[in-house]
């Protein structure tokens, strides 16, 4: 991905699907950094033909004992800024969130000085501990339909006790509460569900949650995606919102 001012977080999410080991890489080098900066991170790294290393800003890197060399060049993430609205006296009278890329982050190998000593990335994701955080509700699995592996209705999810991949389907029925999929009906994953773009949703999430905990269900997952979409492109908004909701799961069970 060239460096510019936009980002093509659809192209970052297909190159993820597609080419194993992408996302399990970039997390254990820049798990301080959300889902979506991770890959864009990865990708100029790539793009660089450079090896993936923590990442800090300058005045971080100089906090920590160390120094950017001379002459290197700038990884670029996507970070939030506050835009406030004044009236006509100066006075705030609102604000907004926006996001906005900056190019102000170094690798660790474009720095010298002090030994580092890296953070560790999440060791375990605790199912429990995040359906309490994300205040959703697993109930005992009563569809009809024994090929249903799970489903998800309002702020409840349901697998199935035989589902081939429990984790996954657990992450797939999570995201579709997330994504705010069950606020208009239940969400019922069987080979009879709608083809519809919350399935890519969903079991883009549980791809992302599955690699960065490195769980199996990575192949069935792919083939899942790749046979919801039929060969159509999703557009960067659908991949920014697929991002958000894999972080938000990670970070609530971390």
């Amino acid at each position: 991905m060239s460096e510019t001012k936009t980002v093509a977080w659809a192209g970052l999410l297909r190159d993820a699907v597609n080419k194993p080991g992408i996302i399990s890489k970039a997390y254990s080098a820049f798990h301080n950094y959300s889902v979506g900066n991770q890959l864009l991170a990865w990708s100029q790294c790539a793009a660089r033909g450079v090896d993936l290393a923590p990442l800090a800003t300058y005045k971080h890197w100089q906090a920590l004992g160390r120094q950017v060399k001379k002459g290197s060049k700038a990884i670029t993430l996507c970070m939030p800024v506050t835009i406030k609205k004044e009236n006509d006296a100066g006075e705030t009278i609102g604000a907004k969130q926006v996001f906005i890329l900056k190019r102000n982050w170094f690798l660790l190998t474009d720095t010298d000085g002090d030994q580092y000593a890296p953070s560790a990335p999440i060791a375990a994701w605790d199912k429990g501990k995040a359906l309490e955080a994300l205040n959703i509700s697993e109930t005992p699995f009563a569809h009809a339909n024994g090929n249903c592996q799970g489903y998800a209705m309002g702020r409840t999810i349901a697998v199935n006790p035989v589902a081939a991949l429990p984790h996954k389907t657990t992450f797939h029925e999570l995201a579709h509460v997330v994504l705010g999929h069950t606020v208009e009906h239940t969400m019922s994953d069987s080979e009879q569900t709608p083809r519809d773009i919350r399935e890519v949703e969903a079991e883009s999430v549980a791809y992302i949650c599955c690699s960065v905990l490195g769980l199996d269900g990575l192949l069935e997952s792919r083939g899942y995606i790749q046979g919801w979409l039929q060969g159509q492109d999703i557009t960067d908004k659908t991949a920014q919102r697929i991002f958000g909701a894999a972080e938000k799961i990670l970070k609530a069970g971390a």
